[in-house]
């Protein structure tokens, strides 16, 4: 920001420097308004650097331009000055450029004088400027803005200036391309979708004039505890005024939700928090308090003793050290999570380093994610190399990134799998940081390793000078690859050395790690503590032994030359090993869980983080009849995570705290241990289970202290028919090289084919008079009549059709399958995630038309009288003999089942099938559709992957675990019409909602049926999308605030004769909010109004939806914005609605800028929302 005179010039970088600390931001801003305050100087010398380097990237790529497009460049010149007429006049070259149609206009100048204009005598104007490093026409004459950045990786603060350069060309009168374009430092191109960060550059903007006009309007600089303003609390602002402050904040592991309650409550600084005497605290649990308070008396005790503060809590935690061992080495990673290859894959951990107990220093370097590969085979090949001299060898290192990360890289590039999951169950890898936190309380800001060193390093602690921090090390690491790429040798030296100063700050580090052990190892001995005798591997879940049939799929990938080939083939190959990588993740995330301190997995879906006050046995231990073992009910109070679904008849994990009131062999020595429980009931704050006392053991009274997720499925015959399939597949591959001879569903599904007609003809357009025709002249049965047409002509092909709400998907899927089996004979399976969603099809098919006689299953739960189904009840195991019966009768039939069902030969021949269907297939991920698969011939994939999501346990190096739907529509929105039928009708949501959710997930391609635009509901409000800002603040999961306006809301609704309760539904997105909306509506007399998260109202809809999301704000949000707000979340919340949904939230809950793209889109999504409403 600068000043021309009284009015304020501000850029796109205000913008962002502003969501990044408002704070820092408005300091900068009361010097320039020559006020007497102190701000670091902005000289920053490696800025500098980057920015020659930036001016030379952007240099090739206009060379490149010139070199492309002779004499279409247009090249702006800089202005003489930041006076307004000399921006006006290169503003003015700009726009003569544009409107002359230039092919690339290149450094666009943008000034708008007066952006905001004065609202009285004392504001001033607020103008903006700016300067597009490129504008280039497209075909269809619209011009999308380009900007070069040096980095490898799409920044937010680039995304920001994209939308800013967009609005100026629409100011202008230019027309804008939908996307806008990042040119990267590797010459790569990070494309976004302008409609995806505008709204969030537009609230940004709004937020950035409120804060610069109530600055200039103020008297005095900005004070730390000015009310209303954002801190970051970390940046070189800040922190001074932090410790002048003695700001709370200074408290290791504080949260700021947590801070703000503690000011809240009177404790504005750590020495008035140090004296906390047990004092209730709002929204905050006692254990919380008394933690941060002990905390903050070690820190004030080092402050006032000028020595680093140890006390020891829990010696017994040392022992979990193992003895030295020749051969022990000494870990740490350097990794960027926001690199981004050119396929479009993020992070990288660019550096494997070691010390062995000599300090002998192994760096393993990886620049791409080839080398990364490579990297990983050396360290493992080391590390084996080592265990077999040295057997009693461990790898230590402090946090959990490294054991991680070992895990998602393997898993990523498909190698070393099997090794990596060794290495877990031998308990070789050791991770020091949770024994300190059980052990010590340290009188330190951070238990940050770097903190902790001078509690052993010595003479050998790290000064300030070269990398000294993780943060740093990633920047240094961007700016040095940018100087080895430059054509300089005086950058690419500079790199060089740039590149030796992290690996010696990545040696220090692991030199530090070994100073670490050895300083706790001697605590342990001054207190008599041994190490545990070694364990023996750990025995749950199966070894991880990866299929030779995988390897040669990932062979054959690697030497495809159609790239649709390549793509099908390696998800192939990883779709081989899905299930044995789901059940190690699963294992692996166990395991960390029973390690890890607990308030690092508290938000992991499904876990129950148990509140002892809350709890409660129920029934003690006793032998019910019948059974052996003695049994314990055990009622659990606490907290869920966020989207939590555990289920009644559920399987979990209780969690004991160490030691464990049983043995657990093969347990990470001083590990937690864990129990499997059945959940027996579901309450609004937590869960009942039937805990079984383990063999040898004596009955207890203790608590756990979390429920976690339970064992998954076994893959039953899911593995061997994919096995199966990917044999054949790859017999295909060798005997025809291109791939083009395969005739397969999956393999189409794979390749993103699209559909094969018998023929070679193309799908039915349901417009078409051929539809209609086959309709028998009905309007309204054109889209059935093209689809079971389509259906009908596949040739070992698959179909899909996307459904959005309200459009009659299972109506379709009913009547097509009716037609099929009727007309034609067919004999047709129907899939999809649960019996729940099978039965409900199967009930639609009979109410089509087609005799129950001729649809089967086994039904989930029998009923006492057979004939309350709505399909006929097969035996278990009965599948093969009911397709049989009815072949040997000369008819088709429908079957219904599992993806364990049609994946087993025994119930199902292979291919025996006419047609799969796999309903809601935008939530059956890719292996269970290959596995299912071989049943039938074709494969009609039903479903909206708009809506929520596949959940995966694993990592896996293709993306298998991507729903079919998902997969098959890539990047698009919608169906592409030569994939597949889009139905673009809801008949459940009025028009003026139907254009939210059209808007919001869809396209625009959702309209409203005449059927649904005739629907009127008096005297309950307008129809469509209402937005209700609610004020309130430090609120994570729950908000009573929210909960009177959900009331209110429902009670004015209630004064329609034509709504009643029931015709109500309030989704929430947390189980805690459930609890309080519960409560509140309880309390306003309106129990019927039913009340839960989205997941249990998908498939559900109402007259009247209420939305409440409950968080403050994203620092508040558990799981941040990208979960709260998610596009299917949201989508599947608001379209339950026929007539109006209402969204509840924080008037603050759009403030601030995410870190990634996928962040700004989803915010940008739910601003859209809040515009609309």
């Amino acid at each position: 920001m600068f000043l021309q005179q009284a009015r304020l010039v501000t850029s796109a970088s205000d913008l962002t420097a502003a969501s990044a600390c408002e704070f820092a931001f408005l300091r900068r801003v009361d010097a320039k308004l020559g006020r007497d305050v102190e701000v670091p100087p902005d000289d920053d010398p490696m800025l500098a650097r980057a920015a020659r380097l930036g001016d030379a990237h952007e240099a090739r790529v206009l060379e490149e331009y010139r070199r492309a497009r002779p004499g279409a460049v247009v090249e702006i010149p800089r202005p003489e000055s930041m006076r307004e007429p000399d921006l006006v006049e290169v503003a003015e070259q700009t726009v003569h450029a544009l409107h002359a149609g230039s092919d690339v206009v290149f450094q666009a100048t943008f000034f708008e004088p007066v952006q905001r204009a004065p609202q009285h005598a004392d504001e001033p104007e607020i103008a903006f400027v700016g300067f597009a490093d490129f504008l280039v026409r497209t075909a269809e004459g619209r011009y999308e803005v380009q900007d070069t950045k040096l980095a490898r990786r799409a920044k937010v603060t680039a995304l920001m200036q994209l939308a800013a350069y967009a609005e100026q060309l629409e100011r202008v009168g230019v027309p804008v391309a939908a996307n806008a374009a990042l040119i990267l430092g590797d010459g790569s191109r990070s494309e976004h979708r302008i409609a995806d960060i505008a709204p969030v550059f537009r609230a940004r903007r709004a937020r950035l004039h409120e804060v610069l006009l109530a600055r200039v309007a103020a008297s005095a600089p900005i004070d730390w505890t000015e009310p209303g303003i954002t801190r970051c609390g970390r940046c070189e602002v800040c922190e001074p005024e932090i410790e002048r402050t003695r700001d709370p904040l200074l408290i290791a592991g504080i949260r700021a939700s947590q801070r703000d309650r503690l000011v809240a409550a009177g404790y504005a600084t750590i020495d008035e928090v140090a004296q906390w005497s047990g004092g209730q605290v709002d929204g905050m649990p006692t254990a919380a308090v008394a933690r941060l308070a002990a905390q903050a008396t070690a820190q004030v005790r080092t402050e006032r003793e000028r020595v680093l503060v140890v006390e020891t809590h829990d010696a017994s935690a040392l022992a979990a050290i193992p003895e030295p061992d020749p051969g022990d080495l000494f870990f740490d990673f350097e990794g960027d999570p926001l690199f981004r290859d050119r396929t479009g894959k993020w992070g990288i951990d660019y550096l494997f380093g070691m010390v062995d107990s000599a300090q002998q220093f192994t760096p393993i370097w990886a620049h791409d994610l080839d080398e990364e590969r490579r990297a990983l085979e050396r360290f493992l090949h080391l590390v084996g190399e080592r265990r077999r001299r040295f057997p009693g060898m461990h790898i230590y290192h402090y946090a959990a990134y490294e054991r991680t990360h070992l895990l998602s890289i393997a898993a990523r590039h498909g190698v070393g799998e099997a090794a990596v999951d060794q290495l877990l169950r031998d308990h070789v890898l050791v991770d020091l940081y949770p024994i300190v936190r059980r052990a010590l309380g340290v009188g330190s800001r951070s238990y940050s390793i770097k903190k902790l060193e001078p509690l052993y390093m010595g003479a050998e602690l790290r000064d300030e000078s070269g990398v000294t921090s993780g943060a740093q090390s990633v920047a240094e690491y961007a700016d040095a690859m940018a100087l080895r790429a430059s054509a300089n040798p005086e950058d690419r030296a500079e790199g060089q050395r740039r590149l030796d100063g992290i690996g010696d700050y990545n040696r220090y580090d692991c030199v530090s790690t070994l100073r670490l052990r050895d300083w706790l190892r001697g605590i342990a001995v001054d207190h008599g503590v041994v190490p545990y005798p070694p364990e023996e591997s750990a025995e749950d879940g199966p070894e991880l032994v990866l299929s030779r049939i995988g390897a040669r799929l990932t062979e054959q990938s690697a030497s495809a030359t159609d790239p649709a080939d390549r793509r099908a083939t390696a998800l192939a190959a990883s779709a081989i090993d899905y299930h044995q990588r789901e059940q190690k993740s699963f294992w692996w995330a166990h395991f960390a869980r029973l390690i890890d301190p607990i308030e690092e997995w508290a938000d992991t879906r499904d876990v129950l983080v148990v509140d002892a006050a809350l709890s409660r046995v129920d029934e003690g231990w006793h032998v019910p009849p019948r059974a052996r073992a003695q049994r314990r009910i055990v009622r659990l109070g606490g907290t869920f995570a966020p989207g939590s679904t555990v289920k009644v008849g559920g399987r979990g994990f209780l969690v004991y705290d160490h030691p464990g009131p049983f043995r657990q062999r093969g347990g990470a020595p001083g590990a937690r241990v864990a129990r499997e429980v059945t959940v027996v009931e579901r309450h609004a704050d937590g869960v009942t289970v039937m805990e079984t006392l383990p063999p040898d053991t004596r009955p207890y009274d203790r608590l756990p202290v979390a429920l976690t997720p339970g064992t998954p499925p076994p893959a039953g015959a899911q593995k061997s028919a994919i096995e199966e399939w990917g044999s054949a597949y790859s017999a295909s591959l060798d005997l025809d090289a291109s791939g083009g001879a395969t005739r397969d569903p999956v393999v189409d599904l794979l390749r993103r084919t699209p559909p094969r007609l018998v023929g070679g003809r193309q799908l039915i357009d349901a417009a078409t008079e051929e539809a209609l025709r086959s309709a028998a002249g009905d309007e309204e049965a054109r889209t059935v009549a093209a689809v079971t047409e389509s259906v009908r002509r596949l040739d070992r092909s698959a179909l899909a059709v996307q459904g959005p709400p309200g459009t009659g998907k299972t109506y379709l899927a009913a009547h097509v399958i009716r037609r099929l089996v009727s007309e034609h004979g067919w004999r047709i399976g129907v899939v999809a995630q649960s019996h729940k969603v099978v039965e409900h099809v199967l009930g639609a098919v009979t109410a089509a038309g087609l005799p129950k006689a001729q649809v089967g299953k086994v039904p989930q739960v029998t009923p006492d009288d057979p004939d309350d189904l709505p399909f006929t009840a097969i035996r278990r195991g009965g599948h093969a003999s009911f397709v049989t019966a009815h072949l040997r009768a000369g008819r088709g039939c429908v079957i219904g089942g599992t993806a364990w069902d049609f994946s087993n030969e025994t119930r199902f021949a292979r291919r025996s099938l006419d047609l799969l269907v796999i309903d809601e297939a935008g939530q059956f991920s890719l292996a269970p559709t290959i596995a299912a698969s071989v049943s039938a011939q074709r494969l009609l994939l039903l479903g909206d992957p708009q809506q929520l999501p596949q959940v995966s346990q694993g990592s896996h190096p293709e993306p298998v675990d991507t729903s079919a739907l998902g997969w098959l529509l890539d990047d698009h929105g919608t169906m592409p019409s030569e994939l597949g039928y889009f139905l673009a009708e809801t008949r459940r949501m009025r028009p003026e909602l139907a254009t939210v959710v059209s808007e919001l997930a869809y396209d625009g391609r959702l309209v409203a049926h005449p059927t649904a635009t005739r629907r009127e509901v008096v005297g309950a409000g307008p129809p469509g999308l209402t937005w209700h800002p609610v004020g309130h603040t430090g609120n994570a999961t729950s908000s009573v605030e929210e909960a009177a306006e959900v009331v209110r809301i429902a009670r004015h609704a209630l004064e329609s004769d034509a709504v009643a309760p029931r015709d109500i539904i309030v989704v929430a997105a947390y189980n805690a909010q459930v609890e309080c909306l519960v409560e509140a509506l309880e309390r306003a007399g309106l129990p019927e109004i039913p009340v839960g998260t989205v997941d249990r109202f998908q498939g559900q809809e109402a007259v009247i939806a209420i939305v409440s999301l409950a968080a403050s704000s994203a620092q508040d949000a558990p799981r941040g914005l990208d979960f709260l707000l998610m596009r299917n979340r949201l989508n599947v919340a608001i379209s339950r609605a026929q007539w109006a949904t209402h969204l509840v939230g924080s008037a603050t809950l759009g403030d601030g800028l995410p870190t990634t793209a996928e962040g700004v889109a989803a915010l940008s999504g739910f601003l859209r929302l809040t515009e609309a409403g």
